[in-house]
């Protein structure tokens, strides 16, 4: 066996508390306070040196699936070009979550600032989909199964 499971998905900020409030609004459950990372150890692994950041964890309702929130002190993070990045830019666009009601979700999201990117789809009698824009641009995508 090459790997065991995938752990969690990184996703650098600038406003860790805005972004935290959306994924747990979301569902999300976030595992402590965010925490102080630096030192030697994570310059070397990240390979960028004087790395000051606090790192927030969030996992999902099931406990199988776990972002990782990051805002770097020192470093500063550096922005990508466009900011709205279309869904056919290289590189990783969204996240997918399964929820039960994506009316309710889709609502509770823009009291974050949250809007579509596209509109709310159905696709056949199976899904009703849709993306939605949160805090920093965050794009994650949202599947209600039909009955």
């Amino acid at each position: 066996m090459t790997i065991q499971r995938m752990d969690n998905v990184l996703i650098v900020v600038d406003d860790l508390d805005a972004v935290v409030a959306f994924f747990v609004e979301l569902g999300m459950e976030l595992e402590g306070k965010p925490y102080p990372i630096e030192g030697r150890w994570v310059e070397r692994v990240i390979g960028i040196d004087g790395v000051r950041q606090d790192i927030a964890m969030l996992r999902s309702p099931d406990g199988h699936g776990r972002i990782e929130l990051a805002r770097f002190h020192a470093p500063k993070a550096i922005s990508s070009q466009p900011e709205d990045a279309p869904a056919n830019t290289l590189g990783m666009r969204r996240i997918m979550f399964a929820v039960d009601d994506i009316d309710d979700v889709v609502a509770r999201l823009r009291t974050h600032g949250a809007e579509l990117v596209g509109e709310l789809a159905q696709y056949e009698d199976v899904f009703r989909l849709c993306y939605v824009r949160g805090p920093e641009g965050i794009v994650v995508g949202l599947a209600e199964q039909l009955s």
